[in-house]
């Protein structure tokens, strides 16, 4: 058998696959040796990397169409605005005719089902939304970019706020709670918080005040977005594809990355437990992966490392997009089993020296791969996947498919269509403000006259503001609110995110 033939061996799954394209050899397209990933495998995760105008989208886009059709749900993070056209069907042209005559492919234009979503609605989508409580300490600390022990702290803050019924829903709600534990009032209850200081209390209020001051506070709040949407399928069976457009806020690359990561954490603490299934519930597309990494804490990466290898087991696969491999740690890159790896620039010596690194993390194959990977076209890439039985197939160099939705984006007009026609809309459109840490800690401070009077009689000792509205009877009248548990401490877990929802 000769050394594409066995290639080709490697990828003739006999149960459902998706389909990628076909082998190279010898710079010939091998129509009849089809590249392939097996459904099942899926959520064994996987990378697609390669540097800027390989194709890195067209392959999502080519992946996801075809999970899609399967009745797998998609999540595609949209940050230069070219996903949309996914929800369309694509246009012919010499250039997709003779990449489909080339590779065998059948090709129809589809269009497929979609919900386009947006971080608080700024851009075209339906408003995303998390509160304070549900994105916990660490993944707060790495949007304000605090240092490990100042993340230390902050996770103090918030146990303090769950455990004297604070709920930390915005922005205000955080600050004000800060600023009371650096108050005169406040300073009794930091000392009862172990290892956190007034200093460093005034450097964590001193970034939340910077970080509103750029406009992020409507990031946060209420109605907060039920991962659980993105699970959906259409009434035709097709698996919904949940694009999040990003467009609007690319400068703001730590708050949107995060946000994805804190997507996925919300999944991983509702989703059960399914073992192996015929087909993963969600594929997860993490777009720019290698903002997620930069100046990360150990916490964090630890956290990162932790959901990517438990989430397998509930059935949500997950793909970092990336230019090189080395963009993700090792940890995490030892867990993605499926790679389609597109060209890499090699003109100075750190682009030679993360193609050699690139080169390492594949199996011994009877390519050159230094040589291949600098030389691949747009639309061509490195492929091995997990085979049926999880073994790693062979490095097959692939011309991939033409995907059949539209390949670009499609009008603003027809975008914000779909995206007030949902049934999701109502729901998340418009932002609420209900009484939460900031009003219970403003609604008791005195008026002036009142504050006179009270302070000719005897304060109470061991009183301290937080006691008092605590005791107080619109604090009681609020713990009866639907949806509250005052003063019971919050369940945190990976990311010290709430694990229970509000």
């Amino acid at each position: 058998m000769s050394d594409s033939e066995t290639i080709a061996a490697g990828y003739a799954f006999t149960g459902p696959a998706l389909d990628l394209g076909a082998l190279l050899w010898d710079g010939a397209c091998l129509p009849d040796a089809q590249i392939r990933i097996p459904l099942p495998m899926l959520n064994r995760h996987g990378l697609v990397a390669g540097a800027t105008g390989t194709g890195k989208t067209k392959t999502l886009q080519l992946i996801a169409e075809q999970l899609s059709a399967q009745g797998v749900p998609v999540f595609l993070a949209d940050v230069k605005g070219d996903v949309s056209g996914i929800s369309a069907p694509g246009v012919t042209n010499d250039k997709v005719a003779g990449r489909a005559a080339e590779v065998k492919q059948q090709w129809t234009a589809t269009g497929f089902p979609a919900e386009f979503y947006a971080l608080c609605g700024i851009g075209h989508g339906i408003p995303v939304r998390a509160t304070i409580t549900d994105f916990g300490p660490v993944l707060l600390s790495k949007v304000l970019q605090l240092n490990q022990t100042q993340e230390q702290s902050l996770g103090l803050i918030f146990h303090y706020a769950d455990t004297k019924g604070l709920e930390l829903i915005d922005l205000k709600d955080l600050r004000a709670v800060v600023t009371f534990l650096t108050s005169d009032e406040g300073k009794p209850e930091l000392k009862n918080i172990g290892g956190l200081s007034t200093a460093t209390a005034g450097v964590i209020l001193r970034s939340l005040t910077a970080f509103e001051a750029q406009g992020m506070a409507d990031f946060f709040g209420e109605p907060d977005f039920d991962t659980s949407e993105l699970l959906r399928t259409a009434s035709d069976g097709r698996g919904m594809v949940s694009v999040l457009e990003l467009p609007a806020v690319q400068d703001k690359p730590q708050l949107f990355s995060t946000f994805l990561m804190w997507m996925l954490a919300d999944l991983f603490h509702d989703l059960p437990e399914v073992g192996d299934a015929d087909k993963p519930k969600l594929v997860f597309f993490f777009d720019e992966a290698h903002l997620l990494f930069n100046d990360a804490s150990k916490a964090f990466l630890d956290s990162i490392t932790q959901t990517v290898r438990l989430i397998r087991s509930k059935g949500v696969g997950v793909f970092f997009v990336t230019q090189t491999p080395k963009d993700v740690p090792g940890d995490v890159l030892a867990q993605l089993g499926n790679r389609v790896q597109h060209a890499l620039r090699a003109f100075t010596p750190d682009d030679q020296k993360a193609l050699k690194a690139t080169v390492k993390t594949f199996p011994n194959s009877s390519y050159d791969l230094e040589e291949i990977l600098t030389g691949l076209g747009t639309g061509e890439a490195v492929v091995t996947v997990l085979s049926e039985n999880g073994a790693p197939t062979p490095v097959a160099v692939t011309r991939l498919r033409a995907p059949e939705s539209l390949m670009g984006p499609i009008d603003a007009a027809t975008l914000d269509a779909a995206v007030k026609s949902s049934s999701l809309y109502g729901r998340y459109a418009q932002a609420v403000d209900r009484e939460s840490a900031y009003e219970k800690l403003t609604a008791e401070a005195p008026k002036p006259k009142e504050a006179a009077k009270a302070a000719s009689k005897p304060a109470k000792e061991d009183e301290s503001m937080v006691q008092q509205v605590v005791g107080s009877g619109m604090f009681k009248s609020l713990a009866r609110s639907v949806g509250t548990q005052i003063g019971r401490e919050i369940t945190r877990s990976l990311f010290g995110t709430a694990r229970r929802k509000r």
